[in-house]
């Protein structure tokens, strides 16, 4: 995995930074905004937001006295990419699997006699 992609999903391991990502997905937003709905400080809030551009998932830009912040969705196309290579496996129905795996013990024990 290389150093970029480890960046990516160590920054996404973070509830609140992948909150972030999901507020910048409808616009850009001011530091200030970004940091409103979290109940930490902006220092806490600003690191996280380092940490993020970072891993290339957003770019920051001041613009007068404001620090604006914006969604650079085109990198997560490694982290996705990396992803879809485990999509050549069908996901697992359990519940499925249990109703199978229950049919095919009963079967194998019919007609043998219970012990005492």
């Amino acid at each position: 995995m290389s150093d970029n992609l480890s960046a990516v999903y160590s920054a996404l391991a973070d509830p609140t930074r992948r909150k972030i990502l999901s507020m910048l997905l409808e616009d850009d937003m001011a530091v200030t905004d970004v940091a409103d709905p979290f109940e930490m400080s902006l220092a806490a809030i600003s690191k996280h937001l380092a940490i993020l551009t970072r891993a290339g998932l957003i770019s920051q830009e001041r613009k007068g006295r404001v620090k604006w912040c914006k969604l650079e969705p085109d990198s997560l196309r490694e982290a996705s990419a990396w992803m879809l290579g485990f999509g050549q496996f069908d996901a697992i129905n359990l519940d499925a699997f249990e109703r199978f795996l229950k049919t095919e013990l009963d079967e194998e024990h019919v007609g043998e006699i219970a012990p005492d």
